[in-house]
């Protein structure tokens, strides 16, 4: 048998693997130095990957990826690993265990050569993987909602039940939540937010928050919502505005979200800041709040809801959870003081926890009394009040685009609390004291004046008060924390005291008090308040205001000595029987409003005021005629009112108007005449005719024609009982007479916004107001013979022109005691603007010219009349009905 040649394969095999040994014992010194710089390469890597990791887990709120998760436990491993074996490594060196020749000990270093060996390859195997991380970390993903701060709510149950049922319809995609500033709107939303977060309720893929705020911010709107959505900041971060809003498209298509906008002051365009659609059958939603009606309409809501200062009980149940049970209970006298503390807040959330903190401290009765009265009259010295209720609300105030807006808000703040403030005496007071100033007509500066109105109302700092349905007037109020906030704002932050010197129902006022109001800028005394009598002249130096709408007033001697720079005078509906006859030596008045008072005579001192700008002497009973050639004397006077004062002979009316003739600068006349020589002295006048905003024509005996000149600048027309009256001319200004029932179109009343026709019996229609396209206000009373309001005749030939809507700025509609009436229009109307209609005693009235669009409007808000006209009025469509039931009442039987 051949022994040697396995013999010789064996052996061969040893020398092979004592080759290998031999290279890794030989190369171990240099492998071991390589093995510890790559370590070391690695340790650098593992670092740099640790610190992009942990710096987006804290700072972006990311989670680290599995990949790298895994990398850096097995780089972690492998350090403990090498080090393990370096460890052995180097002990083997120091019993020089490397260099024998020790079987044992060959085949121990060597196995430990070959270990460096791999573990050399193993690490720059890692390094390499950690070098070439593109990403370490991704999003976290999202939760569907996140928690926001939020104490217990007081008294938000029923608006919230509203808001949570629109979110359950389907048909509803965006909700507006407005109200003052104060009152509870982002407390609502946080609600709703929170709602979300049980466990049983997800509704939505992801609820979203952002806050808005003023000046309105669309990059940080946009990116609050990114951030969000969690989307990668690599994809938008500096990127344009559309391409921004392209990913937040992108994203929101695809899910079902609720959008929460809180704080919104101005319409935000949601398609630019990439919202799609809502309530588009993708069932997502948008809530936002702000503190404006008119922002809802902006928006687009498809609901708006008002958040209304709280009613009293629930005030109350806010300001005892603020104050505390302690001090609630420390006397028994305190819960009925709380009560009336309460009670000054008038329901303002803010304003309630306000003072309640403020009270909270306060365990004595006289402690309550005292700032009970400091409340009342002083409500800056409450502790709080400054820092923590008007400096939020004047948050508001300093939004105001410019000085003269600011003043005209401030200036609201001299009419008592809960004072409903007519929007026309207000606007004019506002340009006799030259805030508008900039505008040299006084139409100018009066729509002005409107836009300011609607400014403060869009900021929630003046409301809208009661409606009189009759009178056609919508007047403002102003909340009384807002009022008190604006005092404080008008006295420079309580600084100066008795800047604004408003007294409402104090009584007598002493001599000394009076003395104080050396430095006050402007005086208000309303209702039962009455000067004691003083021993001297009062100072006014910087006295600009005085408005005295008391119920008697005497004035003191020599009460109008020392006011060097009077501007307004305002004593209307004051009970005085003598005006001192120094009021003549005003040198600086431009206002003077004497309407309603009951007067022996004018002072023939009056023609002295060469800088009086505004005139008013409506409703004044004189017990003779005006001082003759005062009004002309007048040479700075623009307007001239003289509404429903009965008390001038046609001879007189024809006297006065030469004399307004006269006036250079006059351009805004109010004015009753009644009779036709006054009527046609007034039309003959291109100055007058141009210059008269409101005309009354009263009785006007054998009058069965009046001829109105077009183009007018008539705001308000006024028939009344003028019983020959058959028929209403339009004349144009080149003096073509014109029937009345279709002119052209260039004979527009384009300024006409009030009719008021009573006792006209012989009137059979109104057909010239077809070209009164912005007539707001409609009143046709006692009229016998009248069959149609608007006799539309294009059956025969007449065509009414496609640019002017009938009755389509109308907000209110007044009908009453005409017994022939049949007819308002022959064809259903839209109404878009109506709000109100009365009828009353309209037997022969059997339709309204309502087409189904009136529904939709959503503005009609009452309509008055007896129910069995209602039953029997006649309808094409009775969903029309259906519909406009519920707002129908009955005041009085027809």
């Amino acid at each position: 048998m051949d022994f040697v040649s396995p013999v010789l394969d064996v052996a061969s095999l040893i020398c092979n693997c004592l080759g290998n040994r031999a290279d890794h014992l030989r190369r171990l010194p240099q492998n071991l130095i390589s093995l510890r710089a790559a370590m070391e390469k690695l340790n650098n890597v593992y670092k740099d990957v640790k610190e992009r990791v942990e710096s987006e887990e804290n700072l972006e709120k990311k989670k680290r990826t599995h990949v790298v998760d895994g990398w850096i436990g097995r780089a972690e491993a492998m350090e403990k690993e090498v080090n393990e074996l370096l460890d052995r490594c180097d002990e083997k060196n120091q019993k020089k265990c490397f260099g024998t020749c020790c079987p044992r000990n060959c085949r121990a270093s060597c196995k430990l050569a070959k270990m460096v060996r791999e573990k050399m390859d193993a690490v720059a195997e890692l390094q390499s993987e950690g070098s070439n991380f593109q990403e370490v970390a991704v999003p976290l993903p999202s939760p569907h909602v996140i928690e926001r701060p939020l104490e217990k709510p007081v008294g938000l149950d029923s608006p919230f039940r509203e808001v949570w049922g629109l979110l359950q319809n389907k048909q509803v995609g965006s909700i507006g939540i407005y109200g003052m500033g104060g009152g509870g709107k982002t407390t609502l939303l946080k609600k709703i937010n929170n709602k979300f977060l049980q466990s049983s309720i997800k509704a939505f893929d992801i609820v979203i928050w952002v806050v808005v705020s003023r000046p309105t911010n669309l990059e940080r709107v946009q990116e609050t919502i990114l951030d969000r959505l969690g989307i990668p900041h690599e994809r938008w971060k500096g990127r344009e505005e559309e391409r921004k809003a392209e990913e937040i498209r992108r994203v929101l298509k695809t899910r079902k979200f609720l959008l929460l906008l809180d704080d919104i002051w101005d319409p935000l365009d949601l398609m630019r800041v990439g919202i799609p659609p809502v309530g588009d059958g993708n069932e997502s939603k948008i809530v936002f709040t702000t503190r404006s009606a008119d922002v809802c309409g902006g928006m687009a809501a498809q609901k708006s809801i008002k958040v209304e200062c709280l009613e009293e009980k629930e005030a109350l149940s806010l300001f005892h959870a603020k104050v505390g049970e302690d001090t609630l209970n420390s006397h028994p006298d305190i819960p009925k003081l709380a009560e009336m503390v309460a009670k000054e807040c008038k329901g303002l959330p803010l304003a309630l926890i306000v003072i309640a903190r403020a009270m909270a401290s306060a365990q004595t009765p006289e402690e309550w009394e005292s700032n009970l009265q400091k409340l009342r009259l002083y409500p800056k010295d409450v502790a709080g009040t400054e820092n923590d209720l008007f400096s939020v609300l004047a948050f508001s105030y300093d939004s105001l685009p410019n000085e003269a807006t600011k003043s005209c808000f401030l200036y609201c703040s001299l009419f008592p609390e809960d004072y409903q403030i007519p929007p026309e005496h207000l606007i004019q007071l506002w340009i006799g004291e030259g805030f508008l100033d900039e505008y040299d007509d006084i139409q100018e500066a009066r729509k002005q004046g409107g836009k300011i109105i609607r400014m403060l109302k869009h900021a929630c700092l003046l409301e809208v008060g009661t409606t009189h349905f009759i009178l056609n007037g919508e007047y403002l109020k102003m909340h009384d924390v807002i009022r008190d906030m604006a005092l404080w704002l008008a006295c420079e932050k309580g600084k100066k005291k008795n800047k604004f010197v408003v007294k409402d129902g104090v009584g007598l006022i002493s001599a000394q008090e009076v003395h104080k109001w050396k430095d006050a800028q402007k005086i208000a005394l309303w209702n039962e308040t009455s000067i004691e009598k003083l021993r001297e002249p009062p100072r006014f130096p910087n006295t600009e205001t005085i408005i005295g709408c008391v119920t008697k007033f005497r004035f003191p001697s020599g009460f109008f000595t020392n006011m060097s720079v009077i501007r307004v005078l305002d004593f209307s509906k004051v009970e005085i029987r003598k005006l001192p006859t120094e009021i003549g030596n005003l040198a600086t008045l431009q206002y003077l409003n004497l309407s309603g008072i009951m007067i022996e005579y004018l002072p023939i001192e009056l023609k002295n005021l060469k800088k009086l700008r505004f005139l008013m002497l409506d409703w004044l009973r004189l017990e003779g005629p005006l001082p003759n050639q005062m009004v002309s004397s007048l040479s700075s006077l623009q307007l001239f009112s003289m509404k429903f004062f009965s008390s001038l002979s046609p001879t007189d009316e024809i006297m006065l108007l030469k004399e307004l003739e006269q006036l250079e600068h006059i351009n805004d006349i109010s004015i009753e005449l009644t009779s036709i020589q006054s009527i046609q002295r007034l039309f003959k006048s291109h100055k007058l005719s141009r210059s008269t905003t409101f005309l009354q024509l009263k009785g006007c005996r054998g009058v069965n024609q009046v001829q109105l000149v077009s183009p007018s600048c008539i705001k308000e027309l006024v028939l009344d009982r003028c019983y020959e009256l058959e028929e209403v001319k339009i004349i144009h200004f080149e003096k073509q007479a014109v029937p009345s029932k279709f002119p052209s179109p260039q004979c527009c009343f384009n300024n006409l916004l009030s009719v008021r026709i009573k006792g006209c019996k012989k009137l059979l229609n109104l057909n010239w107001l077809i070209h009164a396209p912005k007539l707001q206000y409609l009143q046709i009373e006692n009229s016998r013979i009248i069959e149609k309001v608007i006799e539309d005749e294009r059956s025969e030939g007449s065509e009414i022109e496609s640019g002017l809507s009938v009755f389509s700025r109308l907000i209110s509609l007044v009908l009453f005691n005409l017994p022939k009436l049949e007819s308002i229009y022959e064809h259903p109307l839209p109404f878009p603007s109506l709000r109100r209609i009365f009828v009353g005693n309209c037997p022969r009235l059997k339709k309204l010219p309502f087409d189904s669009s009136i529904c939709m409007s959503k503005k009609l808000e009452k309509i008055i009349g007896g129910q069995e006209c209602w039953d029997g009025l006649e309808w094409n469509d009775q969903t029309l009905m259906h519909n406009l039931t519920p707002i129908f009442s009955i005041p009085l039987k027809c």
